[in-house]
C-alpha cells in the first residue's frame, strides 16, 4: 500500500441508511411520490435509471433520511437474482424520490469523495467480496453488518480527488471508444442485412411458395414424459430454434422406439427449422440450420423444418432468404398475437419466395458467404475491441486502487 494511505472498513468510513417500506396498497398509478427500486440502478452501466419509477399514495409523508441525497450512493440489497446484490449507482442530483425497502443509501463521511467511494465500488475486488459473501449459499440480500466489511484503501482527500479526476478522463475516453466500437460493430451488421434484402429484391424473378419449393415438417406432440437425459434419440424443440442461430441443449432426448415409427419428422444436417410459437422477437425471426450434431433428430411440435427439393431451391439461398427485412415482415402481418407471436404451418407454406434459377441461386449464395464471412469477421475484430475496453477498465481501477495510478497521459485509450 502507498504511503500515506491506511486501510478502512466500508462501516467506519460511511453513513447507512435502509430504504421506506410500503404496502402494495400503498402503490398508485402516478403521483408526486417517487420511489426508486432496484431496476432503477442499472448493473452496466452503474447509473441510475429512471426508466420505470414506482409511484406511491402522495398522502404517505417520506422521511428525509428515506430520500436519496446527492453525492451519496444507492445499492441494492436484495433481489431475486444473485448478480443484481450490491450493484451501485452515484446519485448525482437532490431528485426528492424516496428509495424502497430493498435498497440501501452509502453516505460518505468528510474523508471519503463520494465519487472515489463509487469507483471502489465497481471495482473487481467489491464484486468479488459480494459475490464470496453469498457464494454457495441462498442468500438473496445484503446485511449491512456484512457489507461493513468492506476494506477500502484510503488515501489523503487530495489524493482521492486526483485519482478521481483522471479516472473520470480515462473512463469519458473509453466509454467514447466504446461507443464508436459498437457502432462499427452495428453498421457491419446492417450492411450486410441492406446488401442481403437487396438481392431479394429483383423483380424479374419467379415467385413460389415455400410449399412449392421444399418439404414441409410440422413438428410431432411428444409428451413430457418422453423426453430424458438418458435416451440417445435427439428431437429439436422450440428452445432449439434461436434467430439465425441453432442452441443445442442436453435434455432433449427421446427413446429408440421413434426412430423408425415416426421419421416423417426426421431431418438432416443443412434442413432449415423454425419455431412456430414466439416465432419473431426483437432481435428477428427464429429460424436456424440443423447441424451435424442433430442429424437424424425428431422435429417437436411447434417446429416446422424445411427440406428444399434440390432441383427448385438451394438451401443456403432459401436460409439467406429467410433471415431478411421482408420475411420479417411477413411474419408480423400473418402471427395471430404480438404478446405470443404464433406463425400458423399454412401461412408458413404459403411464404412467397423470389426464385431464380438453381445456377443463380448457387452464385448468390458463394457472394453471400463470402461477404458474410468478412462480416463476421469485422464483428469479432469490433468485439473483441469492447472486451479488451472492459478488461482496460478493470485494469485501471486495479492501478488506482493499489496507489498506482499517475497521469492521464499514461492512461491513454
Amino acid at each position: 500500500m502507498k504511503q500515506g494511505w491506511e486501510i478502512k472498513k466500508l462501516e467506519d468510513a460511511v453513513e447507512f441508511q435502509r430504504g421506506l417500506t410500503y404496502s402494495k396498497k400503498d402503490e398508485v398509478d402516478f403521483s408526486d411520490n417517487i420511489v426508486l427500486r432496484s431496476n432503477n440502478v442499472d448493473l452496466i452501466i452503474n447509473k441510475l435509471d429512471f426508466t420505470e419509477l414506482k409511484y406511491i399514495n402522495p398522502a404517505i409523508e417520506v422521511p428525509e433520511s428515506k430520500k436519496v441525497k446527492k453525492g451519496s450512493l444507492l445499492i441494492c440489497t436484495a433481489n431475486g437474482s444473485k448478480s443484481h446484490l450490491g450493484k451501485v449507482a452515484l446519485i448525482d442530483d437532490d431528485y426528492n424520490y424516496a428509495f424502497g425497502g430493498f435498497m440501501g443509501q452509502v453516505t460518505p463521511k468528510e474523508k471519503l469523495d463520494s465519487k472515489f467511494l463509487f469507483y471502489l465500488m465497481i471495482s473487481d475486488n467489491y464484486k468479488k467480496f459480494i459475490n464470496e459473501l453469498s457464494d454457495g449459499a441462498n442468500i438473496n440480500n445484503l446485511k449491512f453488518s456484512d457489507l461493513g466489511q468492506f476494506e477500502i484503501p484510503l488515501p489523503p482527500l487530495p489524493e482521492q480527488q486526483r485519482i478521481v479526476s483522471i479516472l473520470d478522463e480515462a473512463f469519458a475516453a473509453i466509454a467514447k471508444a466504446k461507443a464508436n466500437a459498437e457502432q462499427n460493430l452495428k453498421n457491419a451488421k446492417e450492411l450486410f442485412a441492406s446488401y442481403l434484402q437487396g438481392v431479394f429484391e429483383n423483380g424479374n424473378w419467379e415467385t413460389k411458395t415455400i410449399q412449392e419449393l421444399t418439404k414441409v415438417i410440422n413438428g410431432y406432440a411428444f409428451a413430457s414424459k418422453d423426453f430424458k437425459p438418458t435416451n440417445t434419440i435427439k428431437s429439436i424443440k422450440i428452445t432449439n430454434v434461436g434467430v439465425k442461430e441453432f442452441v443445442e441443449e442436453t435434455d432433449n432426448y427421446l427413446p429408440d422406439k421413434f426412430k423408425d415409427t415416426l421419421k416423417e419428422v426426421q431431418v438432416k444436417e443443412g434442413n432449415i427449422v423454425i419455431a412456430l410459437t414466439r416465432t419473431i422477437i426483437s432481435a428477428g425471426l427464429k429460424v436456424a440450420v440443423v447441424p451435424a450434431s442433430y442429424d437424424g433428430a425428431l422435429v417437436n411440435q411447434r417446429v416446422a423444418a424445411l427440406v428444399p427439393n434440390e432441383k427448385l431451391a438451394n438451401q443456403s439461398f432459401l436460409y439467406y432468404f429467410l433471415t431478411t427485412n421482408g420475411v420479417a415482415k411477413y411474419v408480423l402481418a400473418h402471427v395471430n398475437t404480438l404478446m405470443q407471436p404464433n406463425l400458423s404451418i399454412n401461412d408458413l407454406k404459403n411464404l412467397p419466395v423470389p426464385c431464380p434459377s438453381i445456377k443463380e441461386q448457387q452464385t448468390i449464395v458463394q457472394k453471400l458467404d463470402a461477404l458474410s464471412t468478412e462480416t463476421k469477421r469485422l464483428e469479432a475484430i469490433y468485439q473483441q475491441k469492447l472486451l479488451n475496453l472492459e478488461e482496460l477498465k478493470k485494469s485501471i481501477l486495479q492501478k488506482a486502487f493499489a496507489g498506482e495510478l499517475k497521469t492521464e497521459k499514461e492512461l491513454a485509450v
